[in-house]
């Protein structure tokens, strides 16, 4: 088991930029792949960035460019740097986490998830 807990979330200005954390504690096995997606009213989760345990990358061509993950595995905290922010990025944001397969943007395929941290971009 591991426990996700999001942090960094508020309300920023078009432009601006905000850094949200991800906490990870339990079994660090259980987080070799991580992930940060985000969600709307109405619409299903879009992932946004995922990170494997090798340091692999993959982003979303929404966000490429724009937002970084990396992880921390000295402090166990999965980080999600965002630039340029945009009206459209508001959203809920949620960290989730994998033992076995793979970097992917496919919510449907994480196991563990944090209860997500509120953006919202004016």
């Amino acid at each position: 088991q591991v426990q996700l807990v999001e942090s960094g979330g508020g309300s920023v200005q078009a432009g601006g930029s905000l850094r949200l954390s991800c906490a990870i504690s339990g079994n660090p096995y259980n987080a070799f792949y991580m992930a940060w997606f985000r969600q709307t009213p109405g619409k299903g989760r879009e992932g946004l960035a995922a990170i494997g345990s090798d340091g692999g990358t993959s982003y979303t061509e929404a966000v490429k460019g724009r937002f970084t993950i990396t992880k921390d595995s000295a402090k166990n905290t999965l980080y999600l740097e965002m630039n340029a922010l945009k009206p459209e990025d508001t959203a809920m944001y949620s960290c989730a986490s994998r033992t076995y397969g793979g970097i992917t943007l496919r919510p449907g395929l994480y196991d563990y998830w944090g209860q997500g941290t509120q953006v919202t971009v004016s």
